[in-house]
């Protein structure tokens, strides 16, 4: 190998020029006889050494110059020096825009050299000069030791291709390019199933995007009945809250204690009425002005969440007093247990002085007489006592029950300012989806099935999200409305036990008719009070669930609004940047298609008349070898 590079460097310096180091350290690492010397730029000294080279050394059987950018007469001295050389047997002259020159050249190589059984000449430019085309392959007619060749990507025309097919019939010892003709046709085929493909394809993205503007129409037009339709329930829901308003003021005769609070709700109603409009009117103009409503949005927030917890702390409180309430209650029917359990042991004892001497029954009797007058004196002021704290009770009930309905009446106001905005956002993104329609025709009719998918996926997630706002905000009114309902039933309980009052009344007369059934009545009462009492203590809790439920559902519904502001602009953003991916992506199918099918296309055209002439008029064609 050191022989190698000081022949080269000596014959570098004969001819004046310095010795290429990518060369010399090619020669250096020489294996097996093969010199790759691929993507160098060879000089035209070097291509001159190299001739004179090759046309006395005897170790080299394989020689690579493949992207070296050889010039016509750098080719021409390297082929020169291969003319007389009798070892090479592999010769790679891929991609090096080998004209005229160069096939004169290798038709001399052919002609001469009587070694060289693989030659490949990929990627050149032989085929436009039809004269230099014709006298290489009138030399590869002559040549019978080439066994391989390739001439891929040589933009041969058709009369190079007739001179092709001529030479071929005169060669009767290539097999390499006879072997490729076979793959061409294959080739070919594929070329036009892959152009019938493509055909049907664009018909396909055509109807899809012909079903997507029909889609984008559809959607536009559900928006606007979806926007046609919730005007329509936020009318019905004014009518609604209108009609709230006259139940309040028709209520307002009858309670005067909450005169005065009423007329406070109306002015802040009002006022915040002139504020919505108000900031309707600013938040075309500036962002700042967004941002303060934030900021008193969240001051009437954390109002709000005042008020729920003083109003919790109310219900704790009134709870404990009712608890408190029950325990007196379930003390003193103790001691009326108590004492109906002295009595019955005194009419026993009565009973047997009674089997003993009359005259000591009768004084007990009398005895026994004034006792039970006592304890009906004591039980009738008990009984009254205890309907004055039942009557108080309901008073206590009624009132939290109207103050429960007032908030939850507020609470429907703020609803309704609430998606009041959210449709004049709707509203907003209608008009800025209007004016970005023209763009997005463009851009939907180049989108594919799955970013339709998609798009319907969020739309429905929207439109999910909408109808999950709008059923809360029926569910408030409807919490609101059975308010109004438990209020209704409190005054019919408080009328109820009215009732039972005087049941008890008349039952405590029959008492004290039947005096030996006294004690099977009194167990009955006191059960009964019992019953009522845990049935109390259920409904207190059940209300103050209530309460709870409808403070969560106000929260969730907060967060609801705050992430369907925060997805609709994420899902704006996605969308455009989606777009613009799928036009790039698009466009740049498209241009891989067009030089796919320009490459096949002129392959195929090629050498499709050369290997048809082959192949069907070789006389050699029994003697090849199997394909």
């Amino acid at each position: 190998m050191e022989e190698l590079q000081r022949a080269y460097s000596r014959l570098c310096k004969e001819s004046g020029a310095e010795p290429q180091e990518a060369v010399l350290q090619r020669l250096h690492g020489l294996l097996r006889g093969r010199l790759d010397l691929a993507t160098q730029s060879l000089t035209l000294d070097t291509c001159r050494a190299l001739g004179k080279l090759l046309q006395k050394e005897a170790l080299l059987t394989e020689l690579v110059l493949s992207d070296c950018m050889l010039s016509d007469e750098g080719a021409t001295m390297l082929l020169q020096g291969l003319c007389v050389n009798t070892v090479v047997r592999f010769l790679d002259l891929k991609g090096n825009n080998l004209r005229a020159a160069g096939a004169e050249a290798l038709g001399k190589l052919l002609r001469q050299n009587k070694s060289i059984q693989s030659l490949t000449l990929e990627w050149n430019s032989l085929g436009p000069w039809e004269d230099a085309f014709a006298t290489f392959c009138g030399a590869l007619a002559a040549n019978s030791t080439l066994r391989q060749l390739d001439l891929r990507n040589n933009q041969i025309s058709h009369k190079g291709a007739e001179e092709l097919a001529l030479a071929l019939r005169s060669n009767a010892s290539l097999q390499q390019l006879e072997q490729a003709m076979d793959r061409n046709q294959d080739r070919q085929a594929t070329v036009r199933e892959s152009q019938a493909r493509a055909h049907i394809l664009s018909k396909e993205v055509q109807h899809l995007r012909e079903e997507k503007s029909k889609q984008f129409l559809d959607l536009m037009e559900t928006i606007d009945r979806q926007r046609q339709e919730m005007a329509k329930s936020s009318t019905a829901s004014a009518a609604r809250v209108g009609r709230l308003q006259e139940a309040l003021s028709e209520r307002h005769s009858v309670i005067s204690a909450l005169k005065a609070k009423l007329q406070m709700a109306e002015a802040a109603l009002a006022l915040s009425e002139q504020k919505a409009r108000d900031l309707g009117e600013r938040l075309a103009t500036a962002e700042q002005e967004q941002r303060s409503l934030a900021q008193r949005q969240a001051k009437e927030h954390r109002l709000e969440l005042q008020e729920a917890a003083d109003r919790e702390s109310k219900l704790l409180r009134d709870l404990s007093a009712a608890q408190e309430k029950n325990l007196r209650l379930r003390n003193q029917v103790d001691e009326l247990e108590r004492k109906v359990k002295s009595q019955q042991e005194q009419l026993f004892l009565s009973r047997q002085e009674l089997t003993t001497t009359s005259a000591e029954l009768k004084m007990r009797a009398a005895q026994a007489e004034e006792r039970l007058e006592l304890e009906k004196t004591r039980s009738r002021q008990n009984l009254e006592d205890a309907e004055h704290l039942r009557f108080k009770e309901v008073e206590h009930m009624t009132r939290h029950l109207e103050e429960s309905e007032k908030a939850m009446q507020d609470r429907v106001q703020r609803l309704e300012a609430v998606r009041l905005s959210l449709e004049e956002e709707l509203s907003q993104v209608k008009a800025a989806a209007l004016s970005e329609r023209g763009r997005a025709e463009e851009e939907l009719l180049k989108a594919k099935s799955q970013v339709r998918l998609e798009e319907q996926q969020r739309l429905a997630h929207l439109e999910e999200k909408l109808r999950l706002l709008a059923q809360a905000r029926d569910e408030a009114q409807s919490a609101c409305l059975q308010q109004k309902q438990m209020v209704a039933d409190a005054q019919a309980r408080a009328s109820q036990l009215g009732l039972q009052v005087e049941g008890l009344r008349r039952r405590l007369e029959e008492l004290q008719q039947e005096l030996s059934n006294k004690d099977q009545e009194k167990a009955a009462e006191v059960t009964r009070v019992r019953l009522e009492l845990q049935e109390q203590n259920g409904r207190l809790q059940a209300e103050l669930t209530a309460q709870e439920a409808l403070k969560e559902k106000a929260a969730a519904l907060e967060r609801q609004l705050k992430v369907i502001a925060s997805d609709h602009r994420e899902a704006l953003l996605d969308r455009e940047s989606e777009n613009a991916s799928l036009r790039e992506k698009l466009r740049l199918k498209e241009a891989e298609i067009a030089r796919i099918r320009e490459e096949e296309a002129q392959r195929a055209s090629f050498l499709q008349n050369a290997v048809l002439a082959y192949v069907q008029g070789s006389p050699l064609r029994t003697l090849s070898p199997p394909k």
